[in-house]
């Protein structure tokens, strides 16, 4: 029986390992974790991570071919192919510092792997590195590995949180990156026999190492690249009066660009894109490449003015202060269907009210800085509220009653519609002033401009 294990039990590792095992009932799956409490959840029935069909694949094989453990020495011992997936942040200090990838997770896993193994193994890159990750780790497993042989390969993922499940059953494509040699070639074929038990041959894709790994890093920028691109003509749709709904629909129509990702809103969170554009702008200013980072950084300059943006009208349409003002946040995690919250816009929107705040106005009590509570319903949030901010897209707060919402909040009611979810006509009827990101703007907005 061929053993695979996965280092690290996140929002990657554990939905993967899992419908590996689910679709792979010949093969054994071990998940391992040196985290005690997340490995108990995912042995529990309330599994750390929410994500939709997660709980049903888990509940399959859970003990059958999938185990999920701490003895992470010797589940890696025992391994054929090893997946790592630890997590890859941003560096906060020393060189790179703001942008580099911090490896220091990968390394620490790697030298363990080159420790404990008693046989050759396969050794595959699944969290997110920069371009040339691989021949590091290949330099680490070969100069510590006493004589056993390590295949390295590069198998990124392209999993969307709240569909990740999904996009496992049916991938847009499989990536596995290898050394160009008989021996690297071998071991991409054993990865790819894995995935050809339920993914068809031409949507498994095999490249060298460093393409894989850039792959991952330009699919994010890509595709953040869009969501700014649509939230910079959001903000020209506003001053000109278009509704960028209309645009973003007629643009997407052209077959050449498609309609997917092209939502204006807030602005993208997430732990991915933002962390990868700053690696993608490190990596290139490290092969003297400037002008491409330069480029590259404008995606994030975009994103956080729109966030700006959005907190200038929400200030701006509240006669120009929020101070004493109750704000019902409608949505915390980055986006639906998702309990992530990790570089959530919401996060930046609250924190950027704090400076509205006159010094004769803060809160002189160390037990009242704070002033924000959590609640389960939105209409506790919203009552006697000044204004309500939707800033995740649960489908939940597009059938809401606004008539009652409206009823019970302080007049004049604000709705600052962060995602585009509601009907902004229906909610003016029933008396809000309304401000949908780039949809013509409420007359009373009309002569407050936002600037970021």
């Amino acid at each position: 029986m061929v053993k695979i294990c996965c280092i690290g039990a996140g929002y990657v590792g554990g939905p993967t390992m899992a419908v590996i095992a689910l679709k792979c009932p010949s093969i054994e799956v071990a998940v391992v974790d040196i985290s005690v409490s997340r490995i108990a959840a995912w042995n529990s029935d309330q599994l750390p991570i929410y994500e939709p069909g997660l709980d049903d694949v888990v509940k399959q094989c859970r003990g059958r071919n999938l185990f999920f453990s701490t003895d992470v020495e010797k589940h890696v011992c025992e391994a054929d192919i090893v997946f790592v997936s630890v997590n890859t942040p941003t560096k906060t200090r020393g060189l790179g510092a703001g942008k580099a990838a911090d490896l220091t997770y990968w390394e620490s896993a790697a030298r363990m792997i080159a420790d404990v193994s008693k046989s050759d193994k396969i050794v595959v890159e699944k969290s997110t590195v920069p371009v040339k990750t691989a021949e590091a780790i290949e330099k680490i497993l070969t100069h510590n590995g006493k004589g056993i042989k390590f295949q390295i390969l590069s198998n990124p993922e392209f999993l969307a949180e709240g569909t990740a499940i999904e996009d496992l059953f049916k991938p847009d494509r499989v990536l596995i990156g290898g050394r160009e040699t008989p021996e690297g070639q071998k071991a991409i074929q054993a990865l790819k026999d894995v995935y050809a038990h339920w993914v068809p041959e031409d949507r498994i894709l095999t490249t060298n190492l460093w393409s894989a790994e850039l792959s991952k890093l330009a699919a994010n920028a890509f595709l953040a690249q869009r969501i700014s691109s649509v939230n910079a003509m959001s903000a020209l749709c506003e001053a000109t009066g278009a509704n960028v709904k209309q645009v973003s629909f007629a643009v997407g129509t052209d077959s050449r660009i498609g309609p997917k990702f092209l939502n204006a809103s807030v602005g993208f969170g997430g732990s991915c894109f933002q962390k990868d554009i700053l690696n993608l702008v490190y990596i290139c200013e490290c092969n003297g490449l400037p002008e491409v980072a330069e480029y590259w950084k404008q995606v994030i300059k975009i994103n956080d003015y729109q966030k700006g943006r959005f907190v200038n009208r929400v200030v701006a349409s509240m006669f120009n202060t929020v101070a004493n003002k109750k704000i019902a946040i409608l949505g915390f995690a980055f986006k639906k269907d998702t309990g992530d919250t990790r570089e959530t816009p919401a996060i930046d929107v609250m924190n950027k009210f704090d400076w509205d705040h006159p010094i004769h106005l803060q809160p002189m009590s160390p037990s009242t800085v704070k002033q924000v509570s959590v609640v389960w319903d939105a209409y506790a949030a919203t009552k006697d509220a000044h204004g309500l901010c939707i800033l995740t897209e649960w489908d939940e707060f597009r059938n809401l009653d606004y008539q009652k919402i409206f009823d019970n909040m302080q007049k004049p009611a604000f709705v600052f519609d962060g995602r585009n979810i509601v009907d902004v006509d229906k909610l003016r009827e029933i008396g809000f002033i309304v401000y949908s990101i780039g949809k013509p703007l409420d007359p009373w907005l009309k002569d407050m401009p936002a600037v970021a």
